[in-house]
């Protein structure tokens, strides 16, 4: 496939709106997230990513997930690309969602591996074989330290030559990893997906950013971005050093929280969450004030 599902593409968070015949008293804002969607793409970021964690996809009805999904590629249109969580309990599941994706015209899919249990080597392969077959390009979501199943170079090169398998989102916290991916599988885009690690990927030749923060700051993250990818190591060190601290949220328990708390930081609307995700305790938000602080000083 000639989509490589490179570039900034935002996981975006998901507002909602108090209403008390929904679960938790709270529905998905559609028109909030339109435009949310619309402003990330105005900002330069290349696509976004609805009904990923950071879409509290697993807090959504199926209903309400579907049409999150039409909403993001709605509001994006032709100006960017709509990547869409299609994460399952199993193949099936995966599967069924990924075809929806593509009736609804998608541009690719985000997938993890099977949730809810440790699959085997052969199970993953299979999980990624049915997703596939939706005929969307995927991105295969490696992320160990939530589903504890750990999608190495060796493996990632077997599930490369799948068809329509094209990118993976790289969470396991090993920079390392990008260049032995890149040996292994070189067909593969290597996609950033911790924020705190992003410049390091990038210098070691990751081309994509799966990205949390810039719901917050979405003109700066592709400045950091273009800048890396220009190996201009001054000028980017000198954008994201007073941003890590920040960025180290999106790989913390509370990572939805937190981003959506600096959404409302910086004058946008991010809002609560639904359970299991609670507010954040008072130790939390002095940090991240801190650290938001930090982050919006350096960029004045």
């Amino acid at each position: 496939m000639s989509e490589k599902l490179d570039g900034v593409i935002v996981a975006t968070a998901l507002p909602y709106a108090e209403d008390a015949s929904a679960p938790a008293g709270l529905r998905p804002d559609l028109d909030k997230y339109a435009e949310h969607c619309r402003w990330v793409i105005e900002n330069g970021c290349r696509g976004v990513g609805p009904n990923g964690s950071l879409g509290e996809y697993s807090s959504l009805s199926d209903d309400e997930r579907r049409a999150v999904a039409r909403t993001a590629i709605e509001a994006v249109g032709d100006d960017g690309i709509v990547v869409v969580g299609v994460h399952g309990v199993g193949a099936h599941q995966a599967r069924s969602w990924a075809e929806k994706a593509a009736e609804d015209g998608a541009h690719g899919v985000l997938c993890l591996p099977p949730t809810m249990y440790r699959a085997n080597r052969g199970e993953v392969v299979h999980h990624f074989s049915e997703v596939a077959k939706a005929g969307l390009p995927v991105m295969v979501y490696n992320n160990p330290l939530d589903t504890k199943v750990d999608l190495t170079p060796d493996l990632l090169a077997e599930i490369a030559q799948l068809e329509n398998i094209v990118a993976v989102k790289e969470f396991s916290g090993d920079v390392r990893r990008i260049l032995e991916i890149r040996e292994k599988a070189p067909e593969l885009t290597v996609v950033a997906g911790a924020d705190d690690l992003t410049l390091e990927a990038l210098l070691m030749g990751a081309t994509g950013w799966f990205a949390g923060f810039p719901n917050v700051f979405p003109a700066e993250s592709v400045r950091l971005f273009n800048l890396a990818l220009e190996g201009k190591l001054a000028e980017a060190r000198a954008l994201y050093e007073p941003l890590v601290a920040s960025f180290r949220w999106d790989s913390r328990v509370e990572f939805v929280q937190a981003i959506k708390w600096a959404m409302d930081y910086v004058g946008r609307y991010g809002g609560p969450c639904r359970p299991p995700r609670g507010p954040l305790v008072p130790e939390h938000v002095a940090q991240l004030e801190q650290d938001m602080k930090r982050a919006v000083e350096s960029l004045v």
